[in-house]
């Protein structure tokens, strides 16, 4: 686990809890969403690291790069962020509460790298498997990864099915020396 995910999630789970209390899960997903894309923008993360931003400044930049699509509750965030020199740690919040918005609304999201592109009965029947296996909806990220030569590594939570040809050979490898 990294720092900055170690210091981001009393963030998330404070802004989770004030969100969940007066439901509005789906604006502050979107709010962070933005944010964190803002934040994360290489220009703009040079600019907030640089040490003679002051503090305050920073988050008004931020504010202002988000051109008036946050609510004072999101520009609050931002100017505790800022005060604690955590700004950086916008687009980590903005993960862990995606994390801990899908546990609230019975989902998980299921990580599926792949050798070549899934038809869309591949994804279903996949999506199908681990929602029948994990007993919860599944939201699937999908991403090509041309070394994998073959088959699929699916991750979900702490749940990992290695199904491409590399773990394959590796499990033959163990069998045959063990």
């Amino acid at each position: 686990m990294s720092e900055l995910t170690t210091a981001a999630r009393p963030y998330a789970r404070a802004v989770f809890e004030m969100a969940k209390e007066s439901e509005g899960l789906a604006t502050w997903s979107a709010s962070l969403n933005f944010m964190g894309a803002i934040a994360s923008h290489a220009d703009v993360a040079a600019l907030l690291e640089t040490p003679r931003m002051a503090k305050q400044a920073g988050a008004d930049a931020l504010i202002q790069f988000c051109d008036g699509k946050l609510d004072d509750k999101a520009q609050n965030l931002v100017k505790t962020l800022a005060e604690n020199n955590r700004i950086k740690l916008l687009p980590e919040i903005s993960i862990l509460f995606e994390v801990l918005k899908d546990e609230e609304e019975g989902r998980v999201e299921a990580t599926v790298k792949t050798a070549k592109k899934l038809t869309k009965a591949e994804e279903k029947s996949i999506a199908d498997a681990l929602k029948k296996r994990l007993g919860r909806d599944v939201k699937l990220k999908i991403s090509i990864d041309k070394a994998l030569l073959g088959g699929v590594i699916i991750q979900a939570g702490d749940l990992v099915i290695d199904g491409s040809i590399q773990g394959r050979l590796k499990q033959m490898t163990a069998a045959m020396a063990g």
